[in-house]
């Protein structure tokens, strides 16, 4: 019993000691979450979440200048005759497996798939230019999407005036040979606008996403004026 006293000293030493950590502990900031580039990076896919909206333009900003489409010539190359897949939305009618060119007129081709953000955001371009040239030109296109999955939850989503339908070129023999066919690589890096004619003979290959700025090169082409 003569012990007991000398021991409560300590015990307030103790308590001291820990009320001061505590105290240390709150002033420190807390650590910042793991970076993870390939998480943080925006991902071109319907499963992710809604993406944020494209900042507005200077209002000073010049505007862009137009490519140079088709500047060396037509290459008159012939159209690959392999079968297709194809994917609609629910209501939309069926595309089959083969892609219509020739019958007079001009086929726009566009290879995109549903991860690809600037195949994406160039879709609403394409079809106004289909709507300016009405039946001069006829609007394709071809996914190159692998998982069917993602290209079907990207044409459901869309609107009845969008994109609901899309042939396919899924990863496999079939890809490499039509690719292959186009002197493109087996792997293309998206998007590729392909410009066939009227008599079904491929005439440039774009590679690159297109800008509204090119619709009067297009139009020159397509109406030869």
């Amino acid at each position: 019993m003569g012990r007991l006293p000398a021991l409560i000293p300590a015990s307030g030493t103790v308590v001291l000691a820990l009320t001061l950590c505590a105290c240390d502990d709150a002033k420190k900031p807390n650590p910042a979450p793991p970076s993870n580039k390939r998480n943080d990076a925006v991902l071109a896919s319907p499963s992710s979440s809604a993406p944020r909206p494209a900042p507005a333009p200077s209002a000073a900003a010049s505007p862009t200048k137009p490519h140079a489409l088709c500047a060396g010539g037509s290459l008159n190359r012939a159209m690959p005759t392999d079968k297709l897949g194809h994917a609609e939305a629910p209501g939309a009618p069926s595309l089959g497996d083969a892609i219509a060119v020739g019958d007079s007129r001009w086929t726009w081709i566009n290879l995109w798939a549903a991860w690809c953000v600037p195949c994406k955001q160039e879709m609403p371009i394409l079809l106004r230019w289909q709507a300016k040239l009405g039946s001069s030109m006829r609007l394709v296109f071809v996914s190159l999407d692998d998982d069917e999955r993602q290209l079907m939850k990207f044409l459901e989503s869309q609107p009845a005036t969008g994109v609901r339908t899309s042939h396919w070129l899924p990863d496999g023999n079939v890809r490499e040979n039509w690719l292959g066919a186009m002197k493109l690589k087996s792997s293309p890096q998206l998007p590729v606008q392909i410009l066939v004619n009227p008599a079904g003979r491929v005439h440039c290959i774009i590679e690159g996403a297109i800008e509204e700025s090119d619709f009067a090169q297009v139009s020159a082409i397509v109406t030869g004026r």
